[in-house]
């Protein structure tokens, strides 16, 4: 399953739980990985918080989900 995994997103941990919840309710399951979460768990810092959350999905959903992720950014920069 791991090598059927796409990276769709790497950034900050608040704006990943607000993606996650995008691709979800349009059916895309995610994967999310906190590097800073689990580092600090473990005893130590490693990435900052801007770097802190990667997000994949599945080849399958790849282009669907980016596809939506590109709107919402696209959306967000347009304020």
């Amino acid at each position: 399953m791991a090598d059927d995994l796409k990276l769709i997103y790497t950034g900050s941990r608040v704006e990943s739980l607000y993606l996650v919840e995008i691709l979800e309710e349009n059916g895309i399951g995610v994967m999310r990985r906190d590097t800073l979460s689990a580092s600090v768990q473990a005893g130590w810092a490693d990435g900052s918080p801007e770097d802190a959350v990667r997000l994949f999905v599945t080849s399958e959903m790849y282009d669907e989900a980016r596809n939506i992720l590109d709107d919402y950014f696209k959306s967000r920069n347009d304020k």
